[in-house]
């Protein structure tokens, strides 16, 4: 018997029209930051962010450090961050000489929790920064609520949340600025970079500079900056894959939905939850095993990927805080939302590519691995 091919849980689509726009610009001689960047931008603030100007990076960490900086983020002050997502949120706080201050998680959406962040809330708080995490949108009302009661700032993660919306509005709409993240496994890819999201010309200006050793202008350095363009070549891709993202967004919305419907009643399994008035862009479609140790879920990852050949991902197994990197910033409270996430969770394959036989594959495995586990 011919043994199943692994079902990926992740898989980038690149195709002809991305390769055909690649060869344009390499055609071109123009392949440094150029007139594809430019138009890649403003496409982008037109399809997904309401029309707010967008300055394009080589990475989300990039876009999120230049954010900070644009907005005045350094030494002394504190952003109050999940612990609960990837390292890039807190890191990119902590290279601006501020520090990442963890806040606990909603059990349900997996998203700030707006209580914690009040509770975090000092005298050196300059911001708060919410991710948007695995594609649904962090409770923005709340989280407005508190950033105006405190006088702070307001930023937004959203590397996993392309085309999400919060009652109406699309994320990456709210805060001074947003970054999106458009690495090859992210919902759309330009091959590597960023997109930063500008609530004004003044931090769209100040992002500017930053990427470009502080110019604009060739030789007029303004300020010290840092080297953080995107190329023509990165940005050809990206102006591709944007003319595709919503039809590949329907797919995923389907795809889980599919999954919602076959893992619901699951015993043991709890599925995404979408909050009312939030639309979900599943970059990650993530269940949780309710009540599971660390060790039992690893057991199930396990089993999924070598008896079932499906493959899946935890995102994220050690919180930020307990990161050697990062412990140095550890609350002094405790985060049991997200101790409980980190033992729980597993994501499922949800990509556009799989096929109606793949979803019953994945069906059929979580409810065997976690009827096993009983």
């Amino acid at each position: 018997m011919t043994e199943q091919s692994m079902i990926p849980a992740a898989k980038p689509i690149i195709g002809d029209d991305e390769r055909a726009a690649v060869d344009r610009v390499l055609r071109s001689g123009m392949v440094a930051q150029g007139p594809e960047v430019a138009a890649f931008e403003e496409e982008f603030g037109a399809q997904l962010v309401g029309g707010r100007t967008c300055v394009a990076v080589n990475s989300g960490t990039s876009g999120l450090h230049l954010g900070l900086l644009a907005c005045g983020i350094g030494a002394g002050d504190e952003v109050i961050v999940p612990s609960f997502t990837f390292a890039a949120t807190a890191n990119a706080v902590a290279l601006t000489g501020a520090t990442p201050v963890f806040a606990d998680i909603s059990a349900d959406t997996f998203n700030l929790d707006p209580a914690s962040v009040r509770a975090a809330v000092t005298d050196r708080t300059a911001a708060v920064m919410p991710v948007h995490l695995y594609g649904h949108p962090a409770d923005m009302d709340a989280l407005r609520a508190v950033t105006a009661e405190a006088g702070v700032q307001l930023f937004e993660d959203a590397a996993q949340a392309h085309g999400a919306t919060y009652h109406g509005t699309p994320v990456g709409g709210f805060g001074s600025f947003a970054m999106f993240s458009l690495y090859p496994t992210k919902n759309m890819t330009s091959g590597e970079g960023g997109m930063v999201s500008c609530a004004d010309e003044e931090v769209a200006r100040g992002v500017r500079l930053l990427r470009n050793q502080g110019m604009e202008k060739q030789y007029a350095n303004e300020v010290i900056g840092l080297n953080n363009r995107m190329t023509d070549i990165h940005a050809a891709i990206g102006r591709v894959q944007l003319t595709k993202v919503a039809a590949w967004t329907q797919a995923r919305q389907e795809n889980a939905a599919w999954l919602d419907e076959h893992l619901g009643s699951v015993p043991g399994v709890l599925t995404p939850v979408v909050r009312e008035g939030c639309t979900h862009v599943y970059h990650q479609y993530t269940i949780r095993l309710e009540g599971a140790s660390a060790a039992e879920r690893d057991a199930a990852v396990t089993a999924l990927r070598e008896e079932h050949r499906v493959g899946c991902g935890v995102y994220y197994p050690t919180p930020n805080h307990e990161l050697v990197s990062l412990s140095r910033f550890a609350p002094a409270h405790e985060l049991p939302e997200t101790a409980r996430a980190a033992a729980e969770v597993i994501s499922l394959p949800v990509h556009p590519s799989l096929t109606q036989e793949d979803l019953e594959r994945v069906g059929a495995a979580v409810a065997a691995v976690a009827g096993a586990g009983a």
